[in-house]
C-alpha cells in the first residue's frame, strides 16, 4: 500500500532512472534513446494513478507524509540573550506531501508528461541531452507540488527553470534564443522576489524553540507547517523581543503585507497575470510543441499554485482585503487575452493569448474566496492544462505536415488530416466553454463562485466567454474547413 512505501519520492525521483541510464547511451542511438524516455515516463504516471485511488478523499490535510532531516545550519549566538540557548540553527527538511490541491496536479504532470514525451519524437537533433534535460524538469515539476519546505520548493522551482531554459534555446525555432533569454529574465525575477519571501518566512514565522537539558533550543525551519501555525497563532507567541532579548526579527502586520504582494508578485510573472505576461508570448511560439505543452500545460500552473498554496492559504486577511483587485486582474486577463487572440493570424499565438485569458478565469476562482470559486480555480487549472497540451501536440503535428502554422496559409485540413482536424476541433469546443466538457465546469464554478461577492466584475468577465467563442471557432474553423489553401498541397506531399 502506498502508505508504506515512499510513492511521492518513487514519483518525483522516478525522472532521474532515466537521467542515469540515457547517460550511459550512445547518443547515436536515437531510437533507443527515445523509447527509454519514454517508457520512463510511464513510471511517475502509473504511480500518479496509484496516488490518486489510495487518497482518502474524506480527511483533511495533507498525506502521504515524507519527511527526513536534510540541512542543519548552525547560527552565532552573539548576543546576552542568544548565548543561553543550547542549540540556535537554520533547518531544512526533505519533507514531501499531498492534499487536494496538489494530487490532480501531480496526476496532471504524469500525464501530460507522457503526452509531451511521446510528442517528442519529432525532435530531430541532440536526442541525448535533450531527454535528459527533459526528465530533470518533469522531476523539478513534480518537486514544486510535493515539496512542503519552503527551501525544498524553491530548489525543485528553480529546477524547472533551467532545462527549460536550455530547451528553448537549443530545439525551439529561429528566434529561440531571444525567447529563451526572455524566459530567463522574468522567470529569475520572479525567483529572486519569492526568495525575498521565504527568508522573511523563513526568519520569522518559521521560529520554533523545544527544551534541550537545562536550556532551550531554538531553530529557523522552512517547514510550511510550522510556518502555518505561528502565522495563525497570537503574533506575541514567536519572535518577540520578549522571548529572545536582542533578536530582532518579527512578522510585523506591514511585514506581512509586504511579503504577501512579494508572493503575488513571484508567482504572478509565472501565471501570468497582466502585464507580466510578455515572455509568455515568445516561448509559445518559439519552443518546441513538446515543450510548449509542458509549459502551458504545467509550468504556468506553477504559478497560480504557488499564488494559492503561499499568498492565500498563508496570508487569507491580506488577500481577502484584495479580493477585488484580484478579481479585476483576472477581469483584465481575460479581456485582454481573448481580443488579442481574435486578432493574431499566427496560430500559436492565438492559443498563446488564449492561455493568458483562461489564466483570468483561475483569479476570478480565487478572488471568489469561497469554496465553489475555489474548486473551480483549481478545476481550471486541470481542464486547462489538458486542453493546452492537447492543442499544442496537434499544432505540432500540423506544423510537421504543413511547415506552417500562419492561419492565412491554412485551410481545408479536413479533407487531408480528417482525425486530427477532428480532435482539433473537440479540443477547440471544450476550450470555450461547450457544456458537456471540462471547461464548462471549471468557468461556471469559478464564475458563480465570483458572483456570489461581487456580481458586477463578474457580469463584465462573462464577455471574455463570447469573445473566446468568436477566437476559437475562426481559427480552428479556418484551419479545417476553410477555403483550400498551400496547406493542403504540402500535407499531401508529406502524407
Amino acid at each position: 500500500m502506498p502508505d508504506n512505501i515512499p510513492i511521492l519520492s518513487l514519483i518525483a525521483l522516478s525522472p532521474l532512472l532515466g537521467v542515469l541510464i540515457l547517460a550511459f547511451m550512445p547518443g547515436h542511438k536515437g531510437q533507443w534513446i527515445k523509447t527509454t524516455a519514454i517508457l520512463v515516463t510511464l513510471i511517475p504516471l502509473v504511480l500518479s494513478a496509484w496516488l490518486y485511488a489510495a487518497f482518502n478523499q474524506n480527511l483533511e490535510g495533507m498525506q502521504f507524509k515524507e519527511q527526513v532531516p536534510w540541512i542543519m545550519v548552525p547560527l552565532n549566538k552573539e548576543t546576552q540573550g542568544l548565548s543561553q540557548l543550547t542549540s540556535f540553527f537554520f533547518q531544512f527538511d526533505y519533507s514531501l506531501a499531498v492534499d487536494g490541491l496538489s494530487l490532480p496536479l501531480i496526476f496532471l504532470t504524469a500525464l501530460v508528461g507522457t503526452m509531451a514525451a511521446l510528442a517528442s519524437v519529432y525532435i530531430k537533433k541532440r536526442w541525448k541531452s535533450y531527454f535528459i534535460l527533459f526528465l530533470l524538469l518533469e522531476t523539478g515539476m513534480f518537486g514544486v507540488f510535493m515539496a512542503q519546505d519552503l527551501f525544498l520548493f524553491f530548489v525543485f522551482f528553480e529546477l524547472t527553470i533551467i532545462p527549460t531554459f536550455f530547451l528553448i534555446g537549443i530545439w525551439g525555432y529561429k528566434d529561440r534564443e531571444r525567447a529563451a533569454g526572455k524566459f530567463l529574465l522574468y522567470n529569475g525575477v520572479g525567483s529572486a522576489i519569492m526568495l525575498i519571501a521565504f527568508i522573511i518566512l523563513v526568519s520569522t514565522a518559521g521560529f520554533g524553540q523545544t527544551a534541550a537539558g537545562n536550556g532551550v533550543s531554538v531553530h529557523y525551519s522552512g517547514d510550511l507547517s510550522v510556518i502555518t501555525e505561528n502565522l495563525f497563532q497570537n503574533a506575541q507567541s514567536y519572535v518577540t523581543q520578549g522571548d529572545l532579548e536582542g533578536n530582532p526579527f518579527f512578522l510585523s502586520s506591514a511585514m506581512k503585507w509586504t511579503v504577501f504582494l512579494l508572493l503575488l508578485v513571484a508567482f504572478g510573472i509565472k501565471l501570468p497575470i497582466f502585464p507580466f505576461h510578455t515572455w509568455m508570448l515568445k516561448v509559445h511560439t518559439e519552443a518546441p510543441p513538446s515543450i510548449v505543452m509542458i509549459h502551458s500545460g504545467i509550468l504556468l500552473k506553477m504559478g497560480a499554485y504557488g499564488l494559492i498554496r503561499f499568498g492565500i492559504l498563508l496570508f487569507p486577511k491580506e488577500a481577502t482585503a484584495w479580493a477585488s483587485v484580484l478579481a479585476i486582474l483576472g477581469v483584465i486577463n481575460i479581456l485582454y487575452g481573448a481580443v488579442l487572440a481574435f486578432v493574431q493570424k499566427e496560430f500559436k499565438l492565438v492559443l498563446a493569448y488564449s492561455s493568458i485569458s483562461h489564466m483570468g478565469i483561475v483569479l476570478l476562482g480565487i478572488a471568489a474566496f469561497n469554496t465553489t470559486g475555489l474548486e473551480g480555480a483549481v478545476f481550471q487549472l486541470v481542464s486547462h492544462g489538458l486542453i493546452s497540451a492537447l492543442m499544442f501536440l496537434l499544432v505540432g503535428s500540423i506544423y510537421e505536415r504543413t511547415q506552417t502554422t500562419e492561419l492565412d496559409h491554412l485551410g481545408g485540413l479536413a479533407k487531408s488530416i480528417p482525425f486530427i482536424s477532428g480532435i482539433l476541433l473537440v479540443s477547440g469546443m471544450a476550450s470555450l466553454g461547450t457544456p458537456g466538457l471540462s471547461g464548462f465546469i471549471s468557468e461556471f464554478l469559478a464564475f458563480l463562485g465570483l458572483f456570489q461577492t461581487h456580481p458586477v466584475i463578474t457580469a463584465v468577465g462573462t464577455l471574455g466567454i463570447i469573445l473566446t467563442a468568436v477566437y476559437v471557432l475562426r481559427g480552428i474553423l479556418g484551419i479545417t474547413y476553410g477555403p483550400l489553401k498551400g496547406s493542403r498541397r504540402r500535407c499531401a506531399t508529406r502524407a
